[in-house]
């Protein structure tokens, strides 16, 4: 069976953009210096691209990809800061805090306590921020 045609190369590249503008929290335009100050031109090329197939068709939700995203990241354990960002993109994708805690304590039985226990407190930790600037919004305050 042939795959279904994604597009051209170019259309990869702007979905890769648009999918961590999003995560990210920045304007399109800003992703591929993004990458390059922290990881190189290089290696924010092949970023980009592998995005814009990972996070677009193919039968899967964003919230499904980014539950399958968090249970890898909690699994391989010492990505925090990977982790940190995926759980709030989980979050804008409609996953819920209390699936986000079964996850956590169901993985916790497979891949053990110390990592779904960091991967816990990340969880809380973001649940937290979040409430904290959802509330300083209502109230007219920006957050930090």
């Amino acid at each position: 069976m042939t795959p279904p045609e994604r597009g051209s190369a170019d259309d990869r590249y702007a979905r890769g953009l648009k999918a961590y503008a999003s995560q990210f929290g920045i304007a399109e335009g800003a992703v591929a210096a993004y990458f390059a100050e922290r990881h190189g031109e290089r290696f924010g090329e092949e970023a980009i691209n592998a995005a814009g197939g990972a996070w677009s068709g193919d039968g899967l939700s964003l919230r499904d990809r980014s539950i399958v995203v968090v249970v890898a990241l909690i699994t391989q354990g010492g990505v925090d800061e990977r982790l940190r960002g995926h759980v709030r993109w989980a979050l804008d994708h409609g996953v819920t805090p209390t699936e986000l805690d079964a996850i956590v304590a169901l993985l916790a039985v497979y891949v053990g306590y110390p990592r779904a226990s960091i991967a816990g407190e990340i969880v809380q930790e973001e649940l937290t921020r979040r409430a904290t600037a959802s509330h300083d919004g209502a109230n007219g305050r920006e957050s930090r």
